[in-house]
């Protein structure tokens, strides 16, 4: 990185500064005005009151129905053709819900009706309140594995189940509580401490869970461990060899590899898409008829046994506020309910893009908790929006959420009439519909692609899937959350400082690693702050300024030069508190004591008002205070040249030169 040469640059550095534009502090506002904007800024980013501007009071009201209940406004223009698509893809995905919900209700260690239930009432709560188009709503493999984890750790489903269940109805109460205050004061931001990596991971993780808890109804055991790792699964399965039944062993080989053929012939061919999301439901049919006609119940094949014919009973007097359980059902129906929200968001938002639509993230929480907290009114356990089944519903060529109004129907219709039909359906096929289900969730290619990119997402998903595998669901959830926000912390508290050059024959300032054909300015040492600067970090970027200015220093002594300017480039810093302030008079200090001068470029607008109202830019001089770097470059290096500052020398000189 070569020195500039000064003969170089235009007379008008030579002779004069080119500053021309003053950096402007802010006009005072009222406080109730700025405290107005900051909660507008935070809370309102998308500003969803400004369809209510200048609006007649029943217009208001019509457009405030119309917000919390979709279904208001895309309803009256509605079509037939519409219908028809609807329709189809309903039929379709109710082929997948109905074997998906009676074998995810057997994850969570409920009765399997109640995966019925679960796709009856909660589908037609979000078809009047969700605004995606494209989302089908059901129960989902890993919140189920959550509930039966953490509510199987205090309460035996097989010795209570009573207990067990109403705990599982108040924590999707709860869940739905959540979900809904989430939305209301518009807090979706606490999920986005999900990240990508830590979802990629804790989804990979649960799935290798789940595929293991499954060994239990393809071999055919009796008693299997309650615990979730790894390590307690391979125990149970192989201290009990003598109690593998090779029947349901073959029968559940050969229905995962009907499944996964199915999936993979729809994958090559996206018009038989139809294949892989009828296969679960055919899957059923033909296990129950070889059942039924072979008596296999009698040689080792376990079945699900009878199911409560009728809609949802009304369970609202089975939900339990009191008790010393209460507190397990708050933590399991908030940790279901992020990690539910985070599933379903995500998986809005995917289908949304590709249709060239935008959904309301707060609108979708808030739907999401009123269909858990219907549902837990009404026999039913958490549900969101899988992505297996909105997948399906998406490819099947939905319109609207009327699909799912049509895959509650015909779960109405398999709750009143069909219900007896699955008595003989045998365990391992619902266990192998779980695994072929859970080996789609396991995205290697995503951790693949972060160990290319970016380092410590890995490691952060590698942790989450680890967490679950080898210690719980619980743990995997907590390292991989805290994770992400100790690099969240660090990026606050450790913010990147550069040195900046001078592009050759420009007025542009670059990193001086990312452009190693950028001049120095001699005497001058511009760094850039890439971050504002808190409390949590001001420490940090005094003794970083300090050593950037040491190792200058040291090199320029080689070449019998002398540091006389240091530049701070404000562009980057968004605002900054008191601690910030003391920082930089700190560091003016430093500087003076070193005969050095500190000059400010680009500093925003809220920050020029706080160091305003701390008196620093009296203490510094506005005359050192810069639109940009490259103008005060120009006018450091006109000083240069012109007067060479001395020890004690009075800054006003500096303004009376420009």
């Amino acid at each position: 990185m070569g020195n500039a040469d000064y003969d170089e640059y235009p007379s008008s550095m030579k002779g004069e500064s080119r500053k021309k534009h003053r950096v402007e502090i802010p006009p005072p506002q009222p406080f109730f005005k700025s405290l107005k904007n900051a909660v507008k800024e935070t809370l309102f980013p998308d500003d969803p009151l400004r369809q209510f501007k200048n609006q007649p009071p029943l217009k208001k009201f019509i457009l405030g129905l119309q917000y919390f209940f979709p279904i208001l406004e895309w309803g009256p223009r509605y079509t037939f053709d519409f219908f028809k698509s609807d329709l189809i893809a309903g039929i379709t995905i109710a082929s997948l819900a109905i074997p998906q919900g009676i074998s995810y209700a057997k994850l969570a260690n409920l009765p399997p009706i109640l995966g019925l239930y679960s796709s009856f009432v909660p589908p037609l709560v979000y078809a009047v309140m969700g605004s995606s188009r494209d989302l089908a709503v059901g129960t989902v493999a890993v919140a189920s594995l959550l509930i039966g984890s953490m509510l199987g750790n205090e309460v035996n489903p097989t010795q209570n189940p009573t207990l067990y269940l109403q705990l599982a109805l108040t924590a999707t109460f709860f869940a739905g509580v959540f979900e809904t205050a989430l939305g209301v004061f518009r807090l979706g931001f606490i999920v986005d401490f999900l990240s990508h990596a830590t979802i990629v991971g804790f989804m990979g993780g649960a799935a290798t869970v789940v595929i293991l808890q499954q060994l239990k109804g393809i071999l055919g055991l009796d008693h299997f461990t309650q615990s979730t790792d790894i390590v307690s699964v391979l125990r149970s399965v192989f201290t009990q060899t003598h109690e593998w039944r090779w029947q349901s062993a073959v029968l559940g080989f050969c229905f995962l590899f009907y499944l996964l053929a199915a999936r993979f012939f729809s994958q090559k061919r996206p018009k038989f898409f139809w294949v892989s999301a009828m296969a679960p439901l055919t899957s059923v049919i033909l296990g129950t008829i070889l059942v039924y006609f072979t008596h296999a119940e009698n040689h080792g094949i376990q079945v699900i046994g009878e199911l409560k014919k009728g809609l949802n009973p009304l369970s609202i007097t089975d939900l339990s506020f009191g008790g010393t359980y209460l507190s397990t059902a708050i933590k399991t129906g908030i940790v279901t309910g992020v990690v539910s929200l985070a599933e379903g968001i995500a998986v809005g938002r995917s289908f949304a893009m590709y249709k060239n639509y935008n959904i309301d993230g707060n609108k979708e929480m808030i739907a999401f908790g009123m269909m858990n907290i219907v549902g837990s009114c009404t026999s039913c356990y958490l549900t969101t929006g899988p992505f297996s089944r909105s997948a399906v519903n998406f490819n099947a060529g939905c319109k609207t959420a009327v699909s799912n109004i049509v895959m509650a129907l015909a779960v109405m219709v398999t709750l009143l009439v069909l219900t007896p039909l699955f008595h003989y359906t045998p365990l391992v096929v619902l266990s192998s519909i779980i695994v072929a289900a859970m080996l789609g969730l396991i995205d290697y290619n995503a951790a693949i692609h972060l160990w290319h990119v970016d380092k410590f997402d890995f490691l952060v998903c590698m942790s989450a899937f680890f967490g679950v595998v080898f210690a719980s669901v619980e743990i995997g959830l907590v390292i991989a959350v805290a994770l992400s926000v100790l690099r969240v912390l660090l990026f606050v508290s450790r913010p990147r400082t550069l040195v900046l050059g001078n592009i050759p024959d420009s007025q542009i300032y670059r990193n001086v690693e990312q452009y190693p054909n950028t001049d120095s300015v001699g005497g001058v040492l511009i760094l850039d702050l890439g971050a504002p600067i808190y409390f949590t970090n001001a420490s940090y970027l005094r003794e970083r300024i300090s050593r950037w200015i040491d190792d200058e220093e040291d090199k320029l002594k080689s070449s019998g030069e002398t540091l006389q300017y240091v530049i701070l480039d404000m562009g980057a810093v968004g605002n900054i508190d008191t601690s910030g302030i003391s920082m930089l008079e700190e560091v003016k200090k430093n500087l003076d004591r070193r005969d050095l001068k500190l000059v400010l470029a680009n500093p925003g607008a809220e920050v020029m008002k706080k160091l305003n109202k701390s008196k620093f830019i009296e203490t510094l001089g506005q005359e050192w205070i810069f639109l940009t770097v490259g103008e005060a470059v120009e006018s450091c290096n006109y000083m240069l040249h012109s007067y060479k500052p001395k020890s004690g020398t009075d800054d006003s000189s500096f303004s009376n030169n420009v």
